[in-house]
């Protein structure tokens, strides 16, 4: 057992080749994010043979504790995420945590796997079948704060109060935390709990909840952590050949912090022949403070003049936070429009691929929400096809939250409610791992359409007005519309169009870019549809457009081109 970052071997382990996926780029990837103890345990099980759509299983007293999810389990199971057509696996926090943390978050030992989970050998096994499937892995990783290992005087909740240090009585445990460098007061804040998330230096000094922080500024004691942390996360690397990186809490560290840790674990990974490791933030705020954290960086220290490249990517909680009402027809597609206009804005700091942040409807970690929902809870079938199909064709790398492609409905006041079970609780020979359900089938296809042509991962986007008379073109307005967008590689043009009514048909004309599409030229459906549909031309010759005529909530792909890649 390994109890020192003294005792970490970072050479290369012999004998050992680490996998390279060749030329494929981090935002070609389709993630799918699951939770360790959610997802599968140990037993031999099958789902419902049924096309429908099924609740996961758990109730609110089993889904507060650990449910039996293992490495061994997603292991055995990675075929589904195949299927499904992710070509990455993001896990939620492996190492081994506090008893009472069944999410990860809460980490007592950095250099060893949760043993309700497995083992280091498990993850390798993972990480090495993955990779037989061309399916990268990437580990969910806190480096601002560890669990609940030591307290406070009389074991007392303390809060945040104008940036006071309180006492540090006493370690939970004589052997915890580890690695022992870990063992020292002074180098985590001890300033309380965090009161308010949006205030600095608050946010970033204070503890979550009972998890306590680490220094995160220029400090010697801030340094000192930082150099065990990458020790530690490169420690991983070698030993189970990993892909990436997902960090969480990003706002609450300095940006200077998590450059320098992301240009190091990428220098050591590069070091084992890993050119593509693939590092991105949990981010949740403005999008002008992602500017911050992603890309180069100079270095603030004098003596310093290297440039850190920051993190690939962050999560995009601004789409977040509208798409899944635009796609259930509730709300006006003008904030999404703004959300992409945004986008194009802030991303000329970001270097090449700047646009492109890691996307998603769903997730485990709805901070700020009174009730914790599921995009299922209030969306049909045809509605998550969508929201899942708006991921896969529009900027961005898609990400599908464990549960979703089955039609999850998890909701309530606690983050636990939208974490069920894969695997049901009570029956031991029953899992929700059903490659019939019509989600799972419809989202498995909008994946082939994706990697099968390239300006759905590479090509820039265009919203598209629209007319109901081929006459007057407008971006769409209200709640019900029909939703269009582009997205153009070099003389190919793809349309994505979606209409949000779960009631009535929607027919209209769709602006297409008029240098790459004569009047008479064709598009023709390759998803949601069959046939073609012609360009048209408006009297005055200025206006090249199609007219799609769509059902209730339904969801298209057209192109004009005849090749794929």
């Amino acid at each position: 057992m390994i109890n020192s970052i003294f005792d970490i071997e970072l050479s290369a382990k012999p004998g050992k080749t680490y996998w390279v996926d060749g030329n494929r780029e981090w935002r070609e990837e389709f993630i799918y994010f699951l939770l360790v103890d959610r997802f599968h345990d140990d037993l031999a099980r099958k789902p419902a043979d049924q096309a429908d759509r099924q609740p996961g299983f758990g109730n609110a007293s089993q889904l507060r504790k650990i449910c039996g999810g293992t490495l061994n389990g997603i292991t055995q199971h990675l075929d589904y995420i195949r299927d499904l057509g992710c070509t990455a696996v993001w896990l939620s926090p492996v190492f081994e945590n506090n008893a009472f943390s069944y999410h990860g978050y809460a980490i007592e030992n950095y250099l060893n796997i949760d043993p309700r989970f497995g083992t280091k050998k498990d993850l390798e096994d993972l990480v090495e079948k993955a990779h037989g499937y061309d399916i990268k892995v990437f580990l969910d990783i806190v480096l601002h704060h560890s669990g609940d290992n030591w307290t406070y005087p009389g074991d007392d909740k303390y809060f945040y109060y104008q940036g006071a240090i309180f006492p540090f009585e006493s370690w939970r445990s004589p052997e915890l935390p580890v690695p022992i460098e870990l063992r020292n007061p002074e180098l985590y804040w001890r300033k309380g709990q965090i009161r308010n998330f949006d205030v600095y230096p608050e946010t970033r000094e204070g503890d979550f909840e009972n998890l306590k922080s680490f220094k995160n500024d220029s400090s010697p004691e801030a340094l000192l952590v930082q150099q065990i942390l990458t020790k530690i996360h490169c420690y991983w690397i070698r030993e189970t050949d990993i892909d990436g990186f997902r960090i969480d809490a990003v706002k609450h560290m300095g940006e200077e912090t998590v450059s320098q840790f992301c240009s190091h674990v990428r220098e050591y990974a590069y070091k084992l022949g890993k050119r593509n490791f693939f590092l991105f933030g949990e981010f949740v705020g403005p999008e002008e403070m992602f500017n911050r954290y992603i890309g180069p960086k100079t270095s603030v220290v004098v003596e310093d003049k290297a440039i850190y490249f920051g993190l690939n990517s962050v999560l995009d909680f601004p789409l977040y936070h509208i798409l899944a009402d635009v796609i259930r027809g509730v709300s006006k597609p003008e904030r999404l429009i703004e959300r992409y206009e945004s986008l194009r804005k802030n991303a000329l700091g970001r270097g090449e691929f700047g646009e492109f942040l890691v996307t998603f409807i769903d997730n485990h970690d709805q901070l700020g929400q009174v009730i914790k929902r599921r995009f299922g809870k209030e969306a049909s079938e045809n509605q998550i096809i969508a929201g899942i199909g708006f991921l896969l064709c529009a900027l961005g790398t898609p990400c599908i939250y464990y549960g979703t492609e089955q039609g999850f409905e998890g909701s309530g006041e606690q983050d636990f409610n939208v974490r069920e079970a894969m695997f049901s609780l009570e029956n031991p020979e029953l899992n929700a791992l059903n490659k019939s359900c019509r989600i799972y089938q419809e989202i498995a296809a909008l994946a082939r359409v994706r990697k099968e042509n390239a300006p759905l991962r590479f090509g820039r986007m265009y919203m598209r007005k629209l007319s109901v008379d081929g006459k007057n073109f407008i971006l769409p307005t209200f709640e019900k519309c029909l939703l269009a967008f582009s997205r153009v590689l070099y003389d190919e043009e793809i349309i994505v169009a979606y209409n949000s009514s779960q009631n009535e048909e929607d027919a209209e004309y769709v602006l297409v870019d008029p240098m790459l599409n004569p009047q008479g030229s064709v598009f023709r459906f390759i998803y949601g549809d069959k046939g073609s549909v012609n360009v048209l031309l408006n009297e005055e010759g200025n206006r090249h457009f199609i007219k799609l005529k769509l059902g209730p909530a339904q969801f298209v792909v057209l192109t004009n081109g005849n090749t794929v890649g």
